[in-house]
């Protein structure tokens, strides 16, 4: 019988998955972006994250304790961004 969490770990790619959406809504390269888990405190690049696209749109998740850090849903007209579990997503000036 197959583990529920296998299933999981077959659906989840890393950070460079979601680099096409986010090119397209930050107009810029965002995987070596510095970000901070809201819920434990780790640090790392966007590029390090669980992303997860099975559901409708993208779910990053802290690689530390698996926390939603980051959804982007797309629908015809708009694009929703939430980062509610993310401290800072720290972004270049161009």
């Amino acid at each position: 019988m197959e583990e529920p969490m296998d299933r999981v770990h077959e659906n989840m790619l890393d950070g460079n998955a979601a680099a096409g959406i986010l090119d397209e809504i930050f107009g810029g390269e965002m995987t070596a972006s510095p970000t901070e888990c809201e819920h434990c405190g780790r640090e790392g690049e966007l590029g390090s994250l669980l992303t997860f696209t099975q559901a409708p749109g993208l779910v990053l998740r802290c690689p530390a304790c698996s926390e939603v850090m980051l959804r982007v849903v797309q629908t015809p007209d708009y694009t929703y961004l939430d980062v509610r579990g993310a401290v800072y997503l720290r972004l270049a000036r161009r």
